[in-house]
């Protein structure tokens, strides 16, 4: 998320590194650069001249701080712009119970896999509270094929209750799944709702009829980052016919610019409550601006990623990990451990963009060629045996070669893993020596 960004930002900080102070010419520059490179992630004209004006004004009002060099100063006001442009607070979606919460989007934005998403966080986040409630979901999507089926099997993936309508008119059979819910005392409803390819009236009627007959307590709308301006035109076509208390983006982890993110807030005045940051149905993140705002600066989000890896990671599983560390006999069956606890938060790549300056100090080329020793050193783990892996040095030329074969590399390959390894090994009893 935001890669384009931080890389452009992170440059241009960097050029502000030799500069003694802020002058006219410098900061006159410096607004060149901004605005290009939010036109360049495909940030409204009329957004991307209201932020640069308003920053230019809050950088013209601000005194030189003397302890702080021009970059950082510069830095400091980019960042504090940026947090109010996303939306300040991050605004949390309260769900109070009973709920109904009306999930609407167009085809393609992800709107069904982002229902199990949502279905399963709120699940969770009433067990983290204390409460266990009974979440349903149901669809009156009859126009895309298996979307109702879709939504089935999600059910089943997030353990949620599914009614399947037997009307199949989305009118009808929203009411059908609505008396469903009130009948059987379930706690919260999540309505997929019909989609189309493209804003149509027909669609919008339909919304318009099921809103006034549920009264959803929430209207939520599902956007595609990858769509950019588009996303933001549609949104602005569904808050001008139906209205929603906030958003959803998805697709957040591709190749998307994070334009729509960056004006959605200024442009419609509303929150974005989570991002959609892959497949799984854990990969549904509140949006916390200020955390946006440190990713698109390359200040990297390390409370972020202390979350996920609470959320990801067992208590016994990261006191097992820090035993293995403090203990100082740390072997390779440690190492898979820890290569397999990593891979529960997610690609080497996913983590690096929450690494202060990292993804953007890393080509696509050297995180792939990181990638791709991870997995090298994955497979010739699992081809040792138990013994192997607590003691290494046991390791002949014989078992080199069956662990090689077996992983389906060189003998360089398993050679350059423990060498590696050592080279850890070394590292964790100096961690120990000072840390104690």
């Amino acid at each position: 998320m935001f890669d384009f960004l931080s890389q452009k930002f992170s440059s241009l900080f960097s050029g502000l590194g030799d500069v003694k102070k802020l002058t006219e010419e410098n900061i006159q520059s410096t607004l060149v650069q901004v605005q290009d490179a939010l036109l360049e992630a495909d940030v409204p004209y009329k957004v991307v001249e209201a932020f640069t004006t308003s920053l230019k004004e809050e950088i013209v009002g601000q005194k030189i701080v003397g302890s702080l060099q021009p970059a950082e100063q510069l830095l400091n006001i980019v960042q504090h712009k940026v947090i109010s442009f996303l939306g300040g607070d991050s605004s949390q979606l309260a769900v109070s119970y009973p709920s109904v919460i009306m999930v609407m989007g167009l085809q393609g934005s992800g709107k069904t896999t982002t229902i199990g998403k949502l279905a399963y966080k709120i699940k969770k986040d009433a067990e983290k509270a204390g409460k266990i409630i009974k979440v349903m979901v149901g669809s009156v999507d009859f126009y895309r094929p298996a979307a109702v089926d879709q939504l089935h099997i999600l059910s089943k993936r997030v353990n949620v209750s599914f009614y399947r309508a037997q009307n199949t008119h989305p009118f009808a059979a929203a009411k059908e799944i609505f008396a469903h819910f009130k009948q059987n005392n379930y706690d919260v409803l999540l309505l997929d709702t019909a989609g189309r390819l493209h804003i149509d009236n027909n669609m919008l009627q339909e919304l318009q009829d099921i809103d006034a007959s549920l009264q959803p307590q929430h209207k939520i709308l599902v956007l595609d980052a990858m769509t950019g301006q588009e996303s933001l035109a549609v949104a602005q076509a569904f808050d001008g016919t139906i209205g929603f208390k906030g958003a959803i983006l998805t697709k957040m982890d591709s190749d998307t610019r994070g334009g729509s993110a960056f004006a959605f807030r200024y442009v419609l005045k509303k929150p974005i409550f989570f991002i959609g940051e892959g497949e799984n149905m854990t990969d549904l993140n509140v949006f916390f601006p200020d955390r946006a705002a440190d990713k698109m600066l390359g200040m990297g989000d390390l409370k972020s990623l202390m979350e996920r890896a609470e959320e990801k990671i067992s208590r016994h599983e990261q006191e097992k990990a820090e035993k293995a560390l403090r203990s100082g006999s740390f072997s390779l069956q440690d190492f898979a451990d820890q290569v397999a606890m990593m891979s529960k938060i997610g690609s080497l790549s996913s983590l690096l963009q929450y690494m202060p300056g990292m993804k953007t100090q890393l080509s696509p080329e050297m995180i792939h060629q990181g990638e791709v020793e991870l997995a090298k050193f994955k497979a010739i783990i699992s081809s040792m045996t138990l013994k192997e892996r607590l003691d290494p040095s046991i390791l002949s030329d014989s078992r080199l070669k069956r662990i090689a074969q077996g992983a389906g590399v060189t003998q360089k390959d398993v050679s350059m893993l423990l060498k590696r390894f050592e080279e850890a090994k070394q590292y964790v009893k100096l961690l120990n020596k000072f840390g104690s």
